[in-house]
């Protein structure tokens, strides 16, 4: 790989130790009463293996095992996965949220998809079966949508014996539409009554099931929805994501802050399998507008992420961004570059094909 390419993960190592990645920071110094999610570690372990398709050396190999330690560990006797553990190692919950267990999932479905060593596969196949029933009851949509988009992965990396979590996402994808169905209306093409987090992760889910089932109503109701999420997120051509302070609810004004970077991660995936699916290029520039947000083309021109470190603030407020840089918004921005980068080594490799073949 490049070495200009290479995304500085200096952070990211310093908010995991051997157990896993720390949940929160406070500044950039890892905040130890906050212990660890499986949710970040997942996002980690996601992270790192597509970093190591690109990057295939011992401290690259070390991550991965880390983090997927980490969710071997979290396995729970009641269902799916643990998510909050102490910093003394003790879980502090009997079983996962739901989000958790999907966010397990894609982790796991990127180790399936890989190349890396057999035991790491051997041990994610494991994994993944043993979650199927956990999945079987989920309710989050957004957790449901994990599942599809995990589901997706692995049938594009040609993984076999799929056939039960291909229904698992067959069901979640039909429920999202009956979900549309039911809250949509002529101002408001969306899932839910109220837009919260993590939003662009539906339609997401839906660009993915319409590439298997094309003629289902997947991909008229993806291209709405991710539409109508794009047109309340933009203003002036800038990336304005819903803030948490108090979401987005219909009939009522947006929440301007607590801008979050899981909003702007979620939105420039979504918009990559929105052009990937249809190859129109109003999906890449969502995607330049999503990648901009992190370096300070958002409302109040504050840059979010550090690009020589690798880190990123926790959110954005009125008065300026929160300064500490935990797990979930420093992955966000690691993931959001690692495709940005993605995306100019494509076109790097297309100009010099079309280059070549001219001079040819």
């Amino acid at each position: 790989m490049n070495e200009h390419n290479r995304l500085p993960l200096e952070h990211l190592d310093r908010m995991t130790d051997s157990t896993g990645l720390i949940q929160h920071a406070i500044y950039s110094i890892p905040r130890r009463e906050s212990g660890y999610t499986t949710d970040d570690n997942a996002r980690a372990l996601r992270l790192s293996v597509r970093l190591w398709d690109q990057q295939r050396d011992e401290q690259m190999l070390a991550r991965v095992a880390c983090y997927l330690g980490f969710m071997e560990h979290s396995r729970s006797p009641v269902r799916g996965f643990h998510n909050f553990m102490g910093y003394q190692r003790d879980w502090l919950d009997s079983g996962g949220t739901e989000d958790c267990q999907g966010q397990a999932v894609l982790a796991l479905a990127e180790v399936s998809g890989s190349d890396l060593p057999c035991g790491f596969r051997d041990l994610s196949h494991e994994l993944l079966d043993e979650a199927l029933p956990a999945l079987a009851e989920l309710r989050s949509l957004r957790a449901q949508a994990y599942v599809i988009q995990a589901w997706a992965h692995l049938s594009r990396a040609g993984v076999a014996n799929i056939e039960t979590l291909e229904k698992l996402a067959r069901l979640a994808a039909d429920r999202l539409v009956d979900c549309y169905n039911r809250s949509h209306r002529p101002d408001w093409p969306w899932f839910e009554s109220r837009m919260t987090y993590a939003n662009a992760v539906l339609p997401h889910a839906l660009f993915d099931a319409a590439e298997r089932w094309p003629d289902e109503s997947f991909l008229p109701i993806a291209e709405t929805s991710f539409g109508f999420l794009n047109l309340v997120t933009t203003s002036d051509d800038v990336f304005w994501p819903i803030g948490s302070d108090d979401w987005y609810s219909r009939g009522e004004e947006k929440s301007p802050y607590a801008q979050q970077p899981v909003e702007a991660s979620t939105m420039a995936s979504a918009a990559l399998a929105g052009q990937r699916l249809q190859g129109d290029d109003k999906y890449l520039a969502v995607f330049k507008r999503s990648h901009a947000w992190f370096l300070g083309k958002n409302n109040l021109k504050v840059t979010m992420a550090d690009v020589q470190r690798g880190t990123c603030f926790d959110g954005l407020e009125a008065n300026g961004p929160n300064r500490n840089q935990g797990a979930e918004s420093t992955l966000a921005w690691l993931w959001t570059e690692m495709l940005a980068k993605g995306l100019q080594q494509a076109d790097s490799s297309h100009l010099k094909t079309d280059t070549a073949t001219a001079v040819a």
